[in-house]
């Protein structure tokens, strides 16, 4: 009955929370439970589009577009070309899928259960819609805590990123006259 009452007294945004949240596992599933990859990138692009949507519902807008532009966009569009030259279709044997899909449902069971001991021995705070920092997730405080106490970590990941450049330059780099094909 608690659990009734609890419902009850949902907002709207805990109810879209609880619905993105269904959305994300059931394309997480998706995804690992596809047989053709095809579908398993359409499913992961449903589990990343809903990642975003709570990001947006957490108050982290940056996050989210960059989740959707990174990983919805670049990342899903290199697999789904890697899917698409690959014939990923090999014979497998069915004793062997069925010990993997024994071993998995077991594995997602122990933690399924171990979730739901977690959840329920957690106590969950409850947020004062008035003492809470609104401007939390905003790309201007991020900003600002980017470029004054990670400043050192920012520079690194950007020569990081020089170097792994200058590297695809360098082993992308064909010799006047040498065929790659």
């Amino acid at each position: 009955m608690e659990f009734l009452e609890t419902l009850k007294n949902l907002t709207m945004t805990q109810w879209s929370f609880y619905i993105v949240s269904l959305l994300t596992l059931l394309g997480g599933i998706g995804t690992v439970v596809s047989k053709n990859p095809m579908h398993s990138v359409i499913y992961l692009i449903l589990t990343f589009f809903s990642l975003s949507s709570i990001y947006i519902l957490l108050n982290a807008q940056f996050v989210a577009a960059v989740n959707i532009i990174v990983y919805a966009g670049a990342i899903m569009v290199l697999f789904l070309f890697v899917v698409m030259f690959l014939n990923l279709r090999g014979e497998s044997n069915e004793l062997d899928r069925n010990v993997v899909m024994i071993g998995a449902s077991v594995i997602a069971g122990v933690i399924g259960f171990l979730l739901i001991v977690t959840i329920r021995n957690t106590e969950i705070a409850k947020l004062n819609p008035y003492t809470f920092n609104a401007k939390a997730g905003l790309i201007e405080n991020l900003g600002k805590v980017m470029y004054s106490k990670y400043v050192l970590p920012f520079e690194l990941v950007s020569v990081l990123f020089l170097v792994a450049m200058a590297g695809a330059v360098m082993l992308g780099k064909r010799e006047k006259g040498e065929r790659n094909f």
